[in-house]
């Protein structure tokens, strides 16, 4: 079987012509950094590999010649990449936290996931199998451009059919021109809490971290636990129509600290030196929480948001919103000791919407310690410091040094206004609902609740072939699902107003916003009062974009263009609309394919707060989306 199952990877389309004259010429000394390479540290989280498979993975690592194109002038990238095998099983496991066992999916056995650690410009060639005999599955690499794979970026239903039990899928994607951190998760209803690890990419030699080289860099999982099954929690919640079930807990590196019960020993230990720096690799997995973190008697300084560096930002406190990443330094300048690292929620919807008001912690102990010594706790946040908030993400600047520049969209061909908020749905005659006003609890963007399909909406578009779609015509071919979602609010109000409009039903259904390759848009999130303001991180797959502007209220253009940042303005991947008000992003479209974009709170993302952009081919093959994989699932 094992056999079968490397036949099965060195058959791939992956192994084209190129690779295979490169097999055909490798001499014994290549062989050999090939074997030294499969004894690289990143393979330790290869659990489940067995050994005739990593027999076979020198002929995979050797692979040093593999040719990469970037997808338009803006990109450049070497023309060598090294080519990492990672092998994920899915599973159910047993963990215990809190005094209550369960048993929980995971990836190899672990939780979190294993890291995926690789350099800038590697290929990376994930298998993920299935070994849940009752549930689908799909992994996102939330973060990673995919620049013309769309093919593997993950989201079910939207790039593709799930994987179903027993089969395999092999993910096939090249890292280019990005570094820092970035994280893989579950992509299926609500698998995320359990299912994701870190992805580390590290600068392509020669270059080097443009902050002084950290004496260790630690990744921090934030995360959840709960005690119960978070694919029935969701479920009964949209059976009844309100809201679901919080957390029992928060995670760092997936243990909950000291502070919950059961927990004395399930606390996560940093061990520093006194006079180093570390840095910080901070990573909000949570499913429906943004996070504030402090160190007790500590600053930290940010220098990475979303794999994308900036000018150092010192502060006490840091916040991640859900999908958001933040690398940090932290220097250890205190007096020996053990101090407290402490995570709670920032919670911006009003105070009866319930949340998991409670703390994680992990330790950071200095060498030399006693441990005996009662630990320092930080001052946090107000769980409601909208204040503070909106001031952490507005501080926020791009590096844009002659290395690594801001190139911002100073034109604009594409002026888009969605707003995001929630909504209310009515209750299904003869039967009893349990959200708002007896109705049910939904979510929109320009008042559209999103409907996921059955098949894949890539697949829809770029199927018989990638170059089947037209360039020309939005609707060309037998395309089953329509382009026309509407470039602003179908109903203009007053959209943070106190007095929102009565009855405004949304819409339902499965529409996508299309945009011709190459062209620069500018998107304006507004978030609503409907059913109550809060903070909407949102998140565009195989997109950074510009973060030019953020206000609270009504988006005005006539006052807020004035006062945008087209020099350095923050890059990012997910954005944290403010609570009442509105962020104005901009992005260029040089990656086509279907690219969804959502809520990052789960329990948004299943009201339907979400929508696709439909990004056409260019006119040359470098612009357009490659092959399909022939192991590519069906639904």
């Amino acid at each position: 079987m094992e056999l079968a199952r490397i036949q099965r990877l060195t058959a791939h389309p992956i192994y084209n012509a190129d690779i295979q004259g490169t097999l055909s010429g490798l001499n014994t000394s290549s062989h050999r950094s090939a074997l030294a390479m499969s004894n690289h540290p990143l393979n330790s989280n290869m659990k489940g590999v067995s050994s005739l498979q990593l027999l076979s993975l020198p002929l995979i690592l050797a692979i040093f010649q593999v040719r990469t194109t970037a997808s338009g002038p803006a990109h450049t990238v070497s023309t060598k990449s090294t080519i990492r095998f990672f092998d994920f099983h899915v599973k159910y496991t047993n963990f215990s936290r809190l005094c209550h066992s369960k048993r929980m999916v995971t990836v190899n056995d672990e939780f979190p996931g294993p890291v995926i650690e690789v350099d800038e410009g590697d290929r990376v060639l994930v298998n993920v199998t299935n070994d849940m005999p009752d549930k689908n599955i799909t992994i996102h690499w939330h973060g990673v451009r995919q620049l013309r794979t769309a093919w593997f970026d993950g989201p079910a239903y939207i790039a593709q059919c799930p994987i179903m039990p027993g089969r395999s899928f092999l993910y096939n994607f090249t890292i280019t021109g990005q570094r820092g951190s970035l994280f893989w998760h579950a992509h299926i209803t609500w698998m995320r809490a359990t299912v994701h690890g870190a992805i580390i990419i590290r600068p392509k030699a020669p270059q080097i971290y443009p902050f002084p080289k950290p004496a260790r860099e630690i990744p921090l999982l934030l995360g959840e636990w709960w005690n119960s099954d978070t694919e029935k929690v969701i479920s009964q919640a949209l059976q009844s129509g309100a809201g679901p079930n919080v957390s029992d807990a928060y995670t760092i590196n997936g243990q909950p600290g000291s502070l919950y019960n059961c927990s004395e020993r399930d606390t996560f230990k940093l061990k520093v030196e006194q006079n180093k720096t570390y840095l910080l690799r901070i990573i909000n997995a949570a499913l429906n929480d943004e996070l504030f973190l402090s160190i007790a008697n500590h600053s930290l300084t940010i220098v990475e948001i979303d794999a994308l560096y900036t000018k150092p930002l010192k502060t006490d406190t840091i916040l991640v919103a859900p999908g958001q990443t933040t690398n940090a330094l932290l220097t250890t300048d205190q007096p020996i000791g053990r101090y407290t690292l402490a995570v709670r929620a920032y919670n911006s919807a009003s105070p009866s919407v319930p949340f998991d008001n409670t703390t994680a912690t992990a330790m950071v102990i200095y060498e030399g310690a006693s441990n005996t010594s009662k630990p320092i706790m930080p001052s946090l946040p107000a769980y409601n410091d909208t204040i503070l908030a909106n001031k952490l993400s507005s501080s926020l600047r791009s590096l844009n040094s002659d290395e690594f520049p801001a190139r911002v969209p100073k034109s604009v061909d594409r002026h888009l206004l969605f707003t995001v908020g929630l909504a209310r749905k009515p209750c299904p005659r003869g039967k009893r609902c349990q959200g708002p006003s007896g109705g049910r609890f939904a979510a929109s963007m320009n008042n559209i609740s999103f409907t996921l399909p059955k098949t894949a909406l890539l697949q829809s578009f770029f199927l018989p072939s990638p170059s089947s779609h037209s360039t020309v015509n939005a609707n060309a071919g037998n395309i089953m699902f329509p382009t026309n979602f509407p470039d602003k609010p179908t109903k203009v109000f007053n959209f943070t107003g106190p007095v929102q409009p009565k009855n405004l039903r949304p819409e339902e259904g499965t529409r996508l916003s299309w945009i011709p390759f190459n062209a620069s848009v500018q998107l304006i999130f507004q978030g609503t009062n409907i059913l109550g303001t809060e903070s909407h991180p949102i998140h565009l797959h195989g997109y950074n974009f510009f973060v030019v502007g953020q206000g609270v209220g009504d988006f005005n253009m006539s006052t807020a263009r004035e006062k945008f940042n087209l020099v350095d303005p923050p890059e990012r991947n997910t954005i944290a609309v403010p609570k009442g008000g509105w962020a104005a992003v901009r992005f260029q479209a040089d990656n086509p394919g279907v690219w969804f974009m959502h809520c990052h709170l789960e329990v948004h993302t299943s009201w339907g707060l979400e929508t696709a952009f439909l990004v056409t081919n260019g006119k040359t093959k470098a612009q357009s989306l490659q092959e399909p994989p022939s192991d590519l699932p069906v639904c």
